[in-house]
């Protein structure tokens, strides 16, 4: 199976003032085409090496499976919780009694979200995930996507925080990037994720 870079949900200018057709354009076709890329080559080294019974890179495309697999899975996460500004920026109610539960309130989990996503180490990701095991929402610093920070965990949000997500538009104001992002975040997207991970 041959995996392929999924469509945007919207046009490349849809996001606009909060991130510009070109970044949009580049992060996706090609910041996310190489990982798309990148995992079909390994997968086809596997099938090479199941063939020929020679396992000596294993280490290595093992890794290279962990990194643009992860990579692939989290941009289409990404991709799929933005939406143009005010469209699709309800919190449902089960979902904000959930945040209430374990943040206090919408005002705080966002607070602690932006900090984790502007304090992560070099290039990586913040998540708002479920936890089936701590029975509550987490947030996570990603700063290798291809390393899991809690097992377990399902993603719910998810904040790209490689510069490659923000530099063209606000170079190395991380800041500015998460603050703005909020007001395209998709939280009819978010909502449905949350009603997916409450009903297993």
């Amino acid at each position: 199976m041959k995996y392929e870079l999924p469509k945007l949900p919207y046009n490349y200018n849809a996001l606009e003032p909060y991130i510009s057709g070109e970044l949009l354009k580049i992060h996706h076709d090609k910041h996310h085409q190489a990982y798309v890329d990148g995992l079909n080559k390994a997968l086809d080294k596997f099938e090479e090496m199941r063939a020929n019974g020679d396992y000596s890179l294993i280490k290595h495309w093992e890794r290279e499976i962990a990194f643009n697999g992860s990579g692939h899975i989290l941009h289409t996460l990404y991709w799929d919780n933005m939406a143009p500004a005010g469209t699709k920026n309800g919190i449902s109610k089960e979902l904000k009694d959930q945040i209430k539960k374990d943040f206090k309130s919408v005002d705080i989990l966002k607070a602690q979200f932006i900090a984790a996503a502007v304090a992560v180490e070099a290039s990586g990701w913040a998540i708002l995930g479920w936890s089936p095991e701590l029975d509550r929402l987490v947030t996570l610093q990603c700063e290798k996507h291809q390393n899991l920070s809690v097992w377990g965990v399902v993603p719910i949000l998810i904040l790209d925080v490689w510069e490659h997500a923000y530099y063209l538009d606000y170079q190395n104001k991380r800041a500015d990037y998460v603050n703005a992002w909020w007001n395209i975040v998709n939280f009819e997207e978010v909502n449905s994720r949350f009603e997916s991970v409450m009903k297993r």
